[in-house]
């Protein structure tokens, strides 16, 4: 049984947090917060570049058939005065939209207390844009948007499907899943697992700690160097017929498995590497993982 002592001190704590204003001490967080709405729209003509960015929230991003881009800033916070401390702050110039939001308090400090809020983008765009987008804590998801993408996450997963051009993606912790994504890919993830799958001229894909699985579907080629590296993870590479490349696979602990690919070796052909002429060779596709299987094999649907 606690002490009467004890009792007093813990009630003197509580009034010392009251007395600073801090009253909400739930360890709900977000959960059964109001959320309040604001909208930001832009008239667009031709391809535009489009920035976004949130302190700490979701990012979703789809295309529509407007020349006009929507952006719905959904802000989730315990009272009214806590979502006028998350600012909005927007720019056209031509055809490149800006939009940021920011929060006045302490993050760390807000989510000690149940307080601090979020704010989640929901967003519109034209079919072919430009798009830069982050999240300092949030998932972000894109879906159907052709042109040079940018997306990054301080912790979050990411998803960007139906779309083509030239794709990045980080994340410091969390998977991220490129489906039906076209053209060059760089994914980077602290800690999570990779996937990818398309008609792909590039790919870059590094995890940290997680499974990296590559599907290059029929019209691939390597356009350029491939780099293919998991810390801890086991990956999976397929290609399709007529692919040309010069194969480097290692593995530091795992073995090596081809299915249905044939390496030419003027190198290593081992248990643990293999390196070679994949058809009639060109650019470099390199394979590494620190501890875990590596397995090459035909695309096939």
């Amino acid at each position: 049984m606690s002490s009467p002592r004890g009792f007093v001190l813990t009630g003197c704590c509580l009034l010392a947090l009251l007395s600073a204003g801090c009253i909400n001490v739930s360890g709900s967080g977000s959960v059964g917060w109001p959320v309040y709405r604001d909208e930001k729209r832009f008239s667009i003509e031709g391809k535009p570049d489009l920035v976004l960015s949130t302190f700490d929230g979701s990012i979703q991003i789809r295309s529509w058939d407007r020349p006009d881009i929507l952006v719905v800033v959904e802000k989730r916070a315990p009272n009214e005065s806590a979502a006028g401390a998350i600012h909005v702050q927007s720019g056209q110039d031509g055809n490149r939209v800006t939009v940021q939001v920011k929060s006045e308090g302490s993050r760390a400090i807000g989510w000690w207390l149940g307080g601090g809020g979020s704010a989640s983008l929901v967003v519109s765009v034209p079919q072919s844009a430009n798009v830069q987008a982050s999240s300092g804590d949030g998932a972000i998801n894109l879906d159907h948007v052709n042109g040079t993408i940018v997306l990054r996450s301080g912790d979050g997963r990411i998803h960007a499907a139906n779309s083509s051009g030239d794709v990045t993606v980080v994340t410091g912790d969390g998977a991220i899943d490129l489906d039906r994504v076209d053209g060059a890919i760089e994914a980077t993830t602290g800690d999570g697992g990779i996937t990818a799958a398309g008609k792909l001229s590039r790919v870059r894909a590094r995890s940290g700690d997680g499974r990296i699985a590559i599907q290059a579907e029929e019209g691939s080629s390597a356009a350029a160097d491939w780099e293919i590296t998991s810390g801890d993870g086991s990956v999976t590479l397929q290609l399709p017929d007529g692919f040309n490349a010069q194969l480097d696979a290692h593995t530091g602990d795992g073995g090596i498995r081809l299915e249905g690919i044939e390496v030419a070796s003027s190198g290593t052909l081992g248990k643990n590497s293999v390196s070679g002429r994949v058809g009639s060779g060109g650019r470099a596709v390199r394979v590494r993982t620190g501890d875990g299987a590596i397995t090459l094999k035909r695309f096939s649907r």
